[in-house]
């Protein structure tokens, strides 16, 4: 089995000029599917996910060289990602010219009728539940439950306090119960 070689090697080879394409290839390949499903959890639609991980990873390669290493390179990649996708809604939103609350119907609509959502009726329920949630208590929510993130972590993605990401969590869970519970009621 091979050995994955860790991140701050990878950055390593970045830096070096014979080895820049190589490391960014390696990193591309053990974060890809991370980040495609960070971006999806956000835009829904299969397309744009992939329309957001692709400018995502354009943007890291433009910026990696400044990265300072002060964090970890996950979560400042992920910062990247949640901001591109955020970004990219914000985008469609106006370009439509359409509310938030508009944009979280349109959403799970996609969820009803995405050809690549494949869950059971009851996922289907939490994904429609979460898109009920305001923009920082879905991004907590989905960070947490999905990628298993420590509350640490989550503060230097999104550059809010632990308390305040409790805080959301806690209120996010109680919304999706609530949700759900009435949805399965119905």
């Amino acid at each position: 089995m091979e050995v994955t070689q860790t991140d701050k090697h990878l950055l390593e080879k970045f830096k070096i000029t014979a080895t820049k394409k190589e490391a960014f290839q390696l990193l591309l390949e053990k974060y890809n599917r991370k980040v495609y499903w960070q971006v999806r959890r956000i835009v829904i639609d299969h397309d744009d996910a992939n329309d957001v991980v692709q400018n995502t990873f354009i943007k890291v390669w433009e910026k990696l060289e400044s990265f300072r290493e002060d964090s970890q390179f996950y979560t400042w990649l992920f910062r990247i990602a949640t901001n591109e996708a955020l970004a990219f809604l914000q985008k469609k939103r106006s370009a439509r010219n359409i509310s938030m609350e508009e944009m979280q119907e349109e959403l799970s609509n996609q969820i009803e009728a995405g050809s690549y959502f494949d869950g059971n009726k009851t996922e289907r329920i939490l994904q429609q539940a979460i898109l009920t949630l305001p923009e920082k208590q879905r991004l907590v929510f989905n960070m947490k439950y999905y990628d298993n993130l420590k509350y640490e972590e989550i503060e230097s993605i999104l550059g809010t306090s632990v308390g305040a990401l409790k805080a959301s969590y806690h209120h996010a869970v109680k919304k999706i119960e609530q949700f759900v519970r009435q949805s399965l009621n119905q």
